[in-house]
């Protein structure tokens, strides 16, 4: 791993909360302890874990409270270790913003499995997450704005820099009109005084790349309003 897994451990006890955090450790994780409801939102304010393993049976904030004012700061994994068993219990926890749930006394090896198995969920779904915000999609058009690539269809796209910045722009409130003084001042960070000759060349030129599907409406005139995109 090239970075290393931070899990916040809150349990009262302290020679359960030592163990814990010992058996943590020994697969290469690590491990804070917390002894209270308090002191564990503290942590969770203060740092960014990558799970949380949670005693319900603490002082200060309950077990139940610390979960639901956890899930008002972060999506970070919460797995309950509790001697509470009883389905009912259990049900309510999950619906309430608890990931999984394992019963007091646990095996070592099982506590690990369930520490690995939703991090890979939570992993998987915040790369998979921040993968999405990296790209603008309209109709068939896909703008990787990470990788400056620009699809439409299975086709790439070359564009140059300010025509990359122009459909960008339209790309990212796909229902506004930008007006030519909008896009200049936009795209080439100057004042706009009133000379639309640039604005409309880079206009024709990245209308004609976008039209290589053979779909010329990707981007309308609203006359006398400026530029937006088809609906």
């Amino acid at each position: 791993m090239n970075k290393k897994i931070k899990i916040l451990v809150i349990e009262d006890d302290s020679d359960i909360n030592n163990m814990i955090c010992n058996i943590l450790k020994n697969n290469e994780y690590e491990a804070e302890s917390a002894f209270s409801g308090s002191e564990a939102l503290m942590c969770v304010e203060r740092e960014n874990w990558d799970t949380i393993l949670l005693d319900l049976m603490i002082p200060g904030v309950s077990g139940e409270e610390v979960i639901f004012k956890i899930r008002e700061i972060t999506k970070t994994p919460i797995i309950v270790v509790s001697a509470k068993t009883d389905k009912k219990t259990k049900l309510e926890l999950l619906e309430n913003g608890a990931d999984d749930f394992i019963s007091k006394p646990f095996d070592p090896d099982e506590l690990i499995a369930r520490v690995k198995s939703n991090l890979r969920r939570y992993l998987d779904f915040s790369i998979s997450n921040e993968t999405k915000d990296n790209f603008l999609n309209y109709k068939d058009i896909s703008l990787n704005i990470e990788s400056k690539e620009v699809m439409v269809g299975e086709k790439i796209i070359v564009l140059t820099a300010r025509e990359f910045a122009i459909l960008e722009l339209l790309l990212t409130n796909p229902k506004k009109v930008y007006s030519k003084s909008n896009i200049f001042e936009s795209v080439w960070g100057e004042e706009f005084v009133c000379d639309d000759n640039a604005v409309n060349v880079h206009m024709s030129r990245l209308r004609n790349k976008l039209a290589i599907s053979g779909n010329k409406n990707y981007i309308e005139t609203i006359w006398g309003m400026g530029y937006r995109l088809e609906k």
